[in-house]
């Protein structure tokens, strides 16, 4: 999935800064990533509060294999085929997964200290 097209689903949502990163794309609101282009899908940042929702929607989490051969799972849930051809759609999760990242941010900061 290439740029435009990535700016395009989330034209309700504003402007997306996109970064490539580990075969696929980072996509940003800000310096917040909160959301990524895996094998031409998207995911959404996800956490306790929003996890249910996504799985509401029929999502799943992002799934890979690492060197050693293990699988990781990502805070990051697949995208509703629906909201790929529905910009409300997707502004409105885009929002979930920018809150997720925002909470994800502000829990890292508190840790650190």
């Amino acid at each position: 999935m290439d740029a435009e097209v990535i700016s395009e689903v989330f034209r309700a949502f504003g402007p997306v800064r996109i970064r490539r990163m580990f075969g696929g794309k980072g996509i940003y609101w800000g310096d917040l990533m909160f959301a990524l282009e895996a094998g031409d899908e998207l995911y959404l940042k996800a956490d306790q509060q929003s996890e249910a929702l996504f799985r509401s929607l029929g999502s799943r989490p992002f799934v890979y294999a690492g060197r050693d051969g293990r699988t990781a799972t990502m805070s990051y849930w697949l995208m509703p085929e629906s909201a790929l051809d529905d910009p409300d759609e997707a502004a409105e999760l885009a929002g979930h997964a920018l809150d997720a990242a925002r909470r994800a941010k502000a829990a890292a900061g508190r840790r650190a200290r």
